[in-house]
């Protein structure tokens, strides 16, 4: 690059440095608007790096974290249609001096963040007769008008998407509905909305959650652009399925979106589909809905391996030069860096050679993107002598079922016989997503390590099973479920640990271990050098050393923590918290609840940190 072009950029950087250093910069808990909240986004901020610059939690106090507070949302699926499947998975946002989520239907509290006293609650009363392919709702997102001098109810919004598929406008002091948007505060959409709106300026911007067998059926999944005042639309992203004019086209866009203020562009993650760009991050112009460039990670997607995870950006470090990047890690274990400008990768991607299908009729793509950095998840075949066990009965029958069922390593496609999904479904990465340390350069993630079962149905993507023991316990050898950080300029893994214990899964003779658990749910990090996380199995929330991996706190929850943590200050001493959603999950087998809970560190502790 030359001297020119180097100065150029630099100048452009500090022109935009300028217009989001309210981002940038640790903020007063009370702040007016999300932009310069501790945790005003689903992914923190704006950038959805789930990186927090509060340090008064540290590695040399963070023993010391204890309960704070707690709220019951008081939902639990009371008449319900299918209550059981109902999850609690959200992350909740600070902005206007209140704490916002959302429960798995939908009703939106907001909390003082303090002490966790509920300051209003709105039900949308969905139908609860109905059916939904997803009982789950991730989150809200938050925005302030920027027209001068504008004052009066609705100036400050919560937007949510419904499962019952509406886009509410709500007044952010109050919770009343904002009548000037849409039809009495409401926009009907598509499909339903799983994920909180990305928001551009004055745009809200939704995806749909069509759920994978309608979106092979042919159910439309779009995203749409709406304008964050009247809700009128401004604009529609719907591709046709392969260069046809249906319209359906089954985007199937259910993942967190992410947005690029720089550039003016939106980062979707697509679900898997009919659709040519199924399974593809995609860049879509904020204010047009144009499509900017896409890039497929997973082609003709017969494993349901969706890009759940938000896109993160972040610059990324090339021979000392940072370049302005997207960060996309996926349920194949795999993580994938592009120019977020032009969608060039920036490390590279090779097309190679997978397993055929064996099934009459059912076509698998000759070949798939392979990332060249380090997988978080292994992509060899899975083979008898694999088989693992806590006795001599249950490894031998491990052993026996491994050998009957058809596996050929990564993308193997499912067959009537049965075949070893390695990874399953689950992950590598779910929608949990990944941290991103800027300053170290290094992503933080969640990873399921856990072989599925599979065999060849009438549609595609699958839905498998675990492949377990006659103790219920993975077929494989330990972890199922790790925590990982990865060195992006180096392209290495710096640690990878077992996250969560056998706890509630074992036998009741055989002592709880460390064996790393399945996990559903992501990671958060702090300038305390901290990594927190819950998602595992057996219902902890846990701190982790962010140089070493070394668990350094762990506190038991009252239900499953299969959610995303957050962390923010509040009070005049501006105490900092971390909050969890804890509710359980129903694919997990978790305890199912409806807590939400913030730790803190006592009130003497806290002081002393503030003082040094």
């Amino acid at each position: 690059m030359k001297v020119s072009q180097v100065i150029a950029r630099l100048l452009s950087a500090l022109g935009w440095l300028l217009a989001v250093w309210p981002l940038l910069g640790p903020q007063p808990a009370a702040a007016q608007s999300p932009v310069v909240s501790d945790w005003g986004y689903y992914g923190g901020d704006v950038f959805g790096r789930r990186f927090s610059s509060l340090d008064q939690i540290t590695r040399t106090n963070v023993r010391q974290l204890t309960l704070a507070w707690s709220y019951r949302t008081g939902e639990l699926g009371s008449g319900l249609a299918h209550a059981d499947q109902l999850t609690f998975e959200a992350t909740p946002v600070l902005a206007f001096g209140l704490l916002y989520l959302e429960t798995g239907t939908n009703v939106v509290v907001a909390l003082d963040p303090q002490n966790g006293r509920l300051r209003w609650r709105f039900d949308p009363h969905i139908d609860r007769g109905r059916q939904y392919g997803e009982l789950t709702a991730r989150g809200v997102s938050v925005w302030e008008s920027s027209v001068f001098g504008a004052s009066g109810p609705c100036k400050r919004r919560v937007f949510v998407g419904t499962l019952d598929a509406r886009l509410l406008a709500l007044d952010a002091d109050s919770g009343e509905p904002c009548r000037n948007f849409g039809t009495g505060g409401q926009v009907d959409l598509a499909q339903g909305v799983t994920s909180p709106p990305a928001i551009f300026r004055n745009v809200v911007i939704v995806g749909s959650a069509s759920g994978e067998r309608r979106a092979v059926a042919g159910g439309r999944g779009m995203v749409r652009g709406y304008d964050a005042m009247s809700g009128a639309l401004l604009w529609s992203f719907d591709p046709p399925p392969d260069g046809q004019a249906r319209p359906a086209s089954a985007l199937n866009a259910w993942g967190v979106m992410s947005v690029d203020v720089e550039h003016g562009l939106v980062l979707v993650p697509a679900g898997s589909g009919t659709g040519r760009l199924a399974d593809s991050l995609l860049a879509v112009e904020a204010t047009s809905g144009r499509l900017v460039w896409a890039q497929q990670l997973v082609h003709q997607d017969l494993w349901g391996f969706d890009l759940a995870a938000q896109p993160v950006l972040g610059d990324v470090e090339l021979n000392g030069v940072p370049v302005p990047a997207v960060i996309e890690a996926t349920r194949t274990g795999m993580l994938y860096v592009f120019d977020r400008v032009h969608g060039e990768p920036l490390f590279p991607i090779t097309e190679k050679p997978v397993p055929a299908s064996l099934v009459p009729g059912v076509a698998a793509a000759p070949t798939q993107p392979f990332s060249s950095l380090p997988a978080l998840v292994s992509q060899r075949a899975l083979q008898p002598d694999d088989a693992w066990g806590i006795t001599f009965w249950d490894r031998s029958s491990c052993r026996s079922r491994i050998a009957a069922l058809h596996n050929e390593g990564i993308f193997t496609p499912p067959d009537p016989r049965g075949t070893v999904l390695s990874p399953g479904y689950l992950g590598g990465v779910d929608w949990g997503g990944v941290v991103f340390d800027e300053q170290r350069q290094r992503v933080i993630a969640a990873v399921n390590q856990l072989p599925m079962v599979a065999s060849a149905p009438a549609q595609y993507p699958v839905r498998p099973e675990a492949l377990l023991s006659p103790w219920g316990l993975p077929c494989t050898a330990p972890p199922w479920g790790t925590l990982v950080s990865v060195d992006l300029p180096h392209q290495r893994i710096v640690w990878q640990v077992p996250l969560g214990s056998s706890t509630g899964v074992t036998p009741w003779w055989l002592p709880a271990r460390d064996f790393g658990m399945p996990n559903m749910g992501g990671p958060i990090a702090t300038a305390g050098d901290l990594v927190f996380v819950a998602a595992a199995t057996d219902s902890f929330l846990r701190a982790f050393d962010i140089e070493t991996g070394r668990e350094l706190w762990k506190y038991p929850l009252p239900a499953g923590g299969q959610a995303t943590p957050m962390t923010y200050r509040a009070g005049p001493t501006h105490h900092q918290y971390v909050v969890i959603s804890a509710g359980g999950d129903a694919a997990l087998g978790t305890p199912r609840g409806d807590y939400v809970l913030a730790f803190a560190l006592p009130e003497t502790a806290a002081a002393r940190k503030s003082a040094e």
